[in-house]
């Protein structure tokens, strides 16, 4: 009628049969993101700045990070997936493989792969990825370039104290046979 009460590692009283010893839950482990398309394939899980967090100056890493907190500076994720969490605040120029942004972004972002701006997020800068997605919703302000040659010049100085190549602003030399006035050779 009634079953005794069985300890971690005691035998039952089925024959022929051993209970394996009861495992001891693990102790409570922060909430992770969920893994996103282009990262499932790795077998660790992201880095988390969690919300009561703030950095100042320049993130770099080799792994993936979930922000919850807040950023300022630069983030330099160039092999690797940033996600901007939805109580994410990142003030910031960002240059990763793969960018998702559900928070608030200010700054410009260089997606080696893509960037993602869900329909939560608010992004005021200029993103350059070859891939972009904005879902509708988003709120965003600034320029979007696609051009992958772009890309590859700004992940390739994001690595330099410099920051991203920017063309030369200023007065450009004019060649000694170009009459002035003239356009394309015709007169005005």
């Amino acid at each position: 009628m009634f079953e005794r009460t069985k300890k971690p590692g005691e035998a039952t009283d089925t024959p022929g049969t051993t209970a394996a010893p009861s495992p001891v839950a693990p102790a409570a482990e922060p909430a992770r993101p969920a893994p996103s398309p282009g990262t499932a394939s790795r077998s660790r899980a992201a880095a988390v700045i969690g919300p009561s967090i703030q950095i100042e100056g320049t993130l770099r890493g080799q792994e993936d990070v979930f922000v919850e907190g807040e950023i300022s500076g630069t983030v330099q994720l160039q092999s690797n997936t940033l996600t901007v969490g939805t109580t994410g605040r990142i003030r910031a120029d960002v240059y990763a493989h793969t960018v998702f942004v559900e928070g608030a972004m200010e700054g410009d972002l260089f997606g080696a792969e893509q960037v993602i701006v869900r329909k939560s997020a608010k992004v005021r800068g200029n993103i350059t990825a070859p891939r972009v997605t904005l879902e509708d919703g988003a709120t965003f302000k600034g320029s979007i370039e696609m051009d992958p040659e772009a890309v590859k010049g700004a992940m390739g100085s994001a690595g330099s104290s410099r920051g991203p190549a920017r063309p030369a602003t200023g007065p450009q030399p004019v060649s000694s046979n170009a009459p002035i006035g003239n356009v394309g050779g015709q007169s005005r």
